[in-house]
């Protein structure tokens, strides 16, 4: 049984424990129906506005009983829409999916983590291509896991289509807008909300875009995070470029209350551009295994300080853990050459902090993004052999100038 409440012009329902979905059958603004089966594995599928629906699936959703809900979508999408949807895969790639559906691009990007900027861009800009090509034609956001890939897009979008939208698109706007703040931000992560901040700074103009080389000499990090029973943690740092890595530091062994902060040098310094992700692991003591202190991404094209500090609010993974102090802050002191930066000398750790540089260690060398952008072989296809209807992230060229900005309009660059 569908119950729907009415607000305003807004329609909202909820579906549990039935054998089917059933498609609304007048256009609304937005439903959601969300399944739950015998196995507690929950199908969120909610109409955004008319012609953008999400499709979620978490990511503990059991094997056999998330094929069944797949297929159930795909049957309700073409009795709805026919072949007038255009499916976004923001998750792994699956060849289940582009077998299940006729039009699929692939964009998948790790859970919990914010795409490439230039990755966000070319998501809008085919949305509004397929949007603007026939008043028919719908997109479908898919995503396994959490739901704040849905919410990057969907807010990205929101700014994309503000550029030259009309006036009567402003409903759509707005539910965009209610959407992203009911159900994504109380679940996004900080470098999520960031990028999205970027993608609308430097399409309205507000960032400028610095292209000067930038060298990271020092990470400082305020506020010893307690990750031994004793208090103190034992840090290392992983350093990604485009998801590639390109700088593991040595382990950083500072005892509980021993030091207020703890300084990681590279001398020289590294050259960043672009997509950055830093990610700075705890080795537990006797134990072959890490956990995670904190994340953070940011692009060097936003980057206009030498030296940068992201609060507690700011650092993915530890913003919501009790581990990581509250006064706790993560600084980046950057230049713009390789060469040591003088000066710098009370940023010496002191005498209690001892640094392990075997590096070849697999734990510290083992690497959670190898396998990026991959084919998943589940067993339902032969091979891992891609639909010619589904086209990937790669098949679209072009750098940010080129794939955000609306007809005559190009990214304002720093004077």
């Amino acid at each position: 049984m569908v119950f729907f409440q009415q607000r305003g012009d807004v329609l909202e329902g909820s579906t549990r424990v039935i054998p089917s979905i059933q498609p609304h059958p007048q256009p609304i603004r937005n439903m959601s129906v969300s399944r739950t089966v015998e196995d507690s594995c929950e199908l969120d599928l909610v109409y955004v506005t008319e012609r953008i629906i999400a499709v979620s699936f978490p990511s503990t959703a059991n094997e056999e009983n998330f094929r069944s809900n797949l297929r159930e979508v795909a049957q309700m999408l073409k009795s709805k829409h026919g072949g007038n949807y255009l499916l976004f895969n923001l998750s792994e790639r699956r060849p289940d999916i582009t077998k299940l559906h006729a039009k699929v691009l692939e964009f998948g990007w790790p859970d919990l983590h914010t795409p490439a900027l230039e990755k966000i861009c070319s998501i809008c800009k085919a949305m509004d291509t397929w949007l603007n090509a026939d008043p028919h034609n719908v997109v479908v956001l898919h995503n396994k896991g959490n739901r704040g890939r849905i919410g990057v897009v969907i807010a990205a979008y929101m700014h994309y289509s503000n550029i030259s939208a009309s006036a009567d698109q402003a409903l759509d706007r707005f539910a965009m807008k209610r959407f992203y703040e009911d159900k994504i931000v109380p679940i996004g992560q900080p470098s999520q909300r960031r990028y999205v901040h970027y993608f609308s700074g430097l399409l309205s103009g507000a960032i400028k875009m610095n292209n000067k080389p930038l060298f990271l000499h020092h990470v400082i990090m305020h506020g010893i995070p307690n990750f031994e029973s004793k208090g103190g943690c034992r840090p290392f740092l992983r350093i990604y470029q485009a998801m590639q890595p390109v700088y593991t530091s040595g382990i950083y062994n500072i005892p509980g209350d021993s030091q207020t902060s703890v300084c990681i040098t590279i001398e020289p310094g590294l050259l960043l551009k672009g997509d950055i992700l830093l990610k700075c692991y705890h080795k537990k003591f006797r134990s072959p295994a890490r956990d995670v202190i904190f994340r953070v991404q940011f692009h060097t094209c936003a980057i206009h300080d030498l030296g940068v500090v992201f609060g507690k609010e700011d650092l993915d993974d530890a913003f919501k853990d009790d581990r990581f102090p509250e006064y706790g802050k993560v600084e980046f002191v950057f230049s713009y050459g390789p060469e040591k930066i003088h000066g710098m000398e009370h940023l010496e750790n002191g005498p209690s902090v001892s640094v392990d540089y075997n590096t070849s260690d697999p734990l510290i060398r083992w690497d959670s993004y190898d396998n990026i952008g991959g084919h998943r072989d589940d067993g339902m296809e032969e091979g891992n052999k891609q639909n010619p209807n589904s086209q990937s992230i790669e098949g679209i060229s072009g750098g940010l100038e080129d794939q955000c900005p609306g007809p005559g309009t190009r990214w304002p660059s720093q004077s």
